[in-house]
């Protein structure tokens, strides 16, 4: 079955290659009675797009959305909503030469061997221009959390090394778009800046870490076995291209630490039975427990360098050197902020759907 939807009584389907005509998402079980309008949608995007500050991409997009079906009068109808964003800015002369040769650290050689095909005109589906459907799919699902109280946020938490100081939720969110690399620390932030800038010089590219915290989740979304919330969330993030490792709470950390130190204590707070910290990231048995969630992600180097590497010319059957030449990132994390918030948004919805916390039907 071809991948291109994700969830279940909330789910997305996306479309659209990276220099196609336009890209879009379809999202069915989106209920009736949300204030839906454009600028819900369009102000995620505007943080996801292309040619915003000079630690992404020179394509210059608008990524103007517009909702084609599921909404009348700025009201959803319960019936599906569609979105779509047309490309403008596209130079795809500028993979010509590539045509025959797959990129190192790309799809380009998986997509070959699988199709016996592949876009290599900015890498088609495999290109991060793909997540427009992702986020405009997920600004809806935070539309349809905000009602029930539920935030979704996100950081860079390290970049090329350099490693954020641990803050508060509130200073976070609070401070996480006030700079370019969209670090909360803003000491670290013109440290990680300067290292973009030293990678792109020297014709590289350096990778970090995303943390995504999801504050209000209610007790009780997941299931026991199949289905646990952080196996869909997990699934999630690894589906985002350039993810190779996720993590909750103390992750992989607490392969160094004793029970006594990775276990939540729990004790009383109003009258209420709840966990003292958070080690377990939210979430105990697949099954969230109250406190907020919170998911790391590791997030590789913009594969595009224009360092000299090794592939081979596929039409010839000879190994070549390549210099990747185009309009490339730098480096990937600060861009990547608004798509993992949307698919932590999309699966919470997905599971509060489900779990008839919001109405599968209608909001009325």
């Amino acid at each position: 079955m071809p991948g291109n939807s994700f969830g279940h009584s909330f789910r997305i389907t996306t479309w659209g290659e990276s220099h196609g005509k336009a890209l879009g998402v379809v999202i069915d079980g989106v209920p009736a009675g949300l204030e839906l309008s454009e600028y819900d949608v369009q102000k995620d995007l505007n943080r996801r797009r292309p040619g915003q500050s000079e630690v992404s991409t020179p394509r210059s997009e608008s990524d103007s959305v517009e909702i084609l079906s599921g909404v009348i009068d700025g009201i959803t109808t319960g019936m599906p909503v569609s979105m779509m964003v047309w490309n403008k800015n596209a130079k795809s002369s500028a993979y010509d030469y590539i045509k025959n040769i797959p990129r190192p650290g790309h799809a380009d050689l998986a997509y070959t061997e699988k199709y016996g095909i592949r876009d290599h005109r900015g890498g088609g589906r495999s290109s991060g221009r793909e997540t427009i459907g992702r986020v405009a799919g997920g600004a809806v699902a935070r539309k349809l959390l905000s009602q029930k109280g539920i935030d979704v946020f996100a950081h860079v938490a390290e970049l090329g090394g350099i490693k954020a100081k641990p803050l508060s939720f509130d200073e976070i969110r609070r401070n996480v778009d006030s700079n370019v690399v969209r670090c909360a620390d803003t000491e670290a932030a013109e440290k990680m800046l300067a290292k973009i800038n030293t990678a792109r010089t020297e014709g590289d590219s350096i990778g970090g870490i995303v943390e995504i915290i999801a504050t209000g989740v209610p007790a009780g979304l997941g299931e026991p076995v199949f289905g646990k919330l952080d196996a869909d969330i997990a699934c999630a993030m690894m589906g985002i291209g350039a993810v190779k490792g996720v993590e909750f709470g103390a992750g992989f950390e607490c392969a160094g630490m004793k029970g006594s130190q990775m276990n939540d204590a729990l004790i009383l707070s109003n009258g209420k039975v709840t966990p003292e910290s958070n080690q377990a990231g939210g979430i105990t048995g697949g099954i969230s427990t109250g406190m907020p969630v919170v998911c790391r992600i590791a997030v590789k180097p913009t594969p595009s360098i224009s360092k000299s590497q090794k592939s081979v010319d596929m039409g010839e059957m000879k190994e070549i050197d390549v210099e990747i030449h185009g309009r490339h990132d730098p480096t990937i994390p600060p861009r990547m902020v608004p798509v993992a918030e949307s698919m932590m948004a999309l699966v919470l919805a997905d599971h509060m759907v489900r779990s008839g916390r919001i109405g599968p039907d209608s909001l009325l």
